[in-house]
Formats: structure tokens, sequence, C-alpha cells
């Protein structure tokens, strides 16, 4: 299995205007948790996502990609697996986050938010 980390570049171009965010509970078009898995530590840059926790899931204006993001402990900051629904494959991963992208300093993490 090949695990390829995204570019900036290579991530933005699997967007489309509009994304559109899927219904939770919707099925991966097919597993990608093996992938998951996979993922090299030092791509997730310290970042805690083994809970494999999913909220949200956004797709391409073509249906072509599927944006899987895989919530981490700390608020705003996701592992994106891209599926390309054509292929049937796993395009990629990049980390999601949102608190560097947009310079928002969240004040505590999903573990504190939690109550532990």
């Amino acid at each position: 299995m090949r695990v390829r980390e995204l570019s900036e570049s290579e991530y933005f171009q699997t967007f489309g205007e509009p994304m559109r965010k899927l219904e939770a509970g919707v099925e991966p078009p097919f597993d990608f948790w093996s992938y998951f898995e996979a993922i090299p530590e030092a791509d997730f840059a310290a970042h805690t996502c083994c809970d494999g926790i999913v909220d949200t899931v956004y797709e391409d204006p073509s249906g072509r990609f599927e944006h899987v993001l895989v919530n981490s402990e700390d608020k705003n900051v996701f592992m994106v697996i891209v599926l390309d629904r054509r292929e049937g494959s796993v395009h990629g991963h990049r980390l999601l986050d949102l608190n560097k992208l947009y310079g928002v300093q969240p004040n505590t993490s999903l573990e504190r938010t939690r109550g532990r």
C-alpha cells in the first residue's frame, strides 16, 4: 500500500466549489482504515488521532473526491484522508490544522472539553 502525504497544492487540487458536507452516518465508498493506520507518526505532527472519530466528511462537486476528517484530540485539528471514488483508492492524506491556518489560538483541547 502506498501512503502519500499530500502537499498543500495537491490537497487543494482535490477541492471544488462548493464542497458538500455529507450527512452523518454515510458509509465511505471503501474501507480506508488500514491506510490510516499506515500513516507515519511524523505526519501527525505530534497530534493524536488514535480514537478514529470522524464527525465530518466533504465531497467535491464532481463526486470524485471525498475528504474524511479524522478528529484529533486538539480542537480544530484533523487528519484528512482524501478518497478517490473514481479510482476506488486513497488519494493521500494531509494534516489540517485550522488553528495554524487561520491564526486561531484555541483555549482548550477536546480532552479538556470532555472533562478529563
